[in-house]
């Protein structure tokens, strides 16, 4: 468990998607594990035309700030490490238009988990400085595009 969160919490729906289905509850690294469970929701999403691909991570952005609210409140905590919907739907913003291939999926959880954790500016402002449910996704999500931006770079250059 991570940080002493019950896995009570992945009997109410919208515990289960901000702990990532389970992802945020193991005891070390839950955001990278929280990545980890986006690959198959990637899989998922990956040939859906690309309108309907940026739509549907939309979304869950969208959906992603009143779900990660909720457990914010659950826990009494800002952005428990827990929560990592976010990091799902920040990777799944970095996999926009990507390459097909598992080097391709690597290669943007690699990127992701980079600027999520490194939070170059201006996502540390944004970390800091944007509170409750729209703060935890909006970090990940700059971070996804910096990842986006970075893999595009990589495809067109390698």
């Amino acid at each position: 468990m991570a940080g002493g969160v019950s896995p009570r919490l992945l009997r109410h729906p919208l515990g289960f998607l901000s702990l990532g289905f389970g992802s945020g509850l193991v005891p070390v690294a839950p955001g990278t594990a929280g990545t980890l469970a986006a690959i198959p929701v990637y899989l998922l999403m990956q040939d859906l035309a690309l309108n309907v691909y940026i739509a549907v991570v939309g979304l869950l952005f969208l959906a992603g700030i009143p779900i990660c609210t909720w457990t914010t409140r659950q826990l009494g905590v800002h952005d428990h490490p827990a929560i990592v919907w976010d990091e799902i739907t920040g990777y799944l913003v970095t996999m926009i238009a990507a390459p097909a291939g598992w080097m391709w999926m690597l290669a943007g959880f690699l990127l992701f988990r980079l600027f999520d954790v490194a939070k170059p500016w201006p996502i540390t402002w944004c970390d800091r400085h944007v509170h409750g449910g729209f703060g935890i996704m909006l970090d990940d999500l700059l971070a996804g595009v910096f990842a986006a931006l970075l893999l595009q770079l990589l495809n067109i250059y390698l």
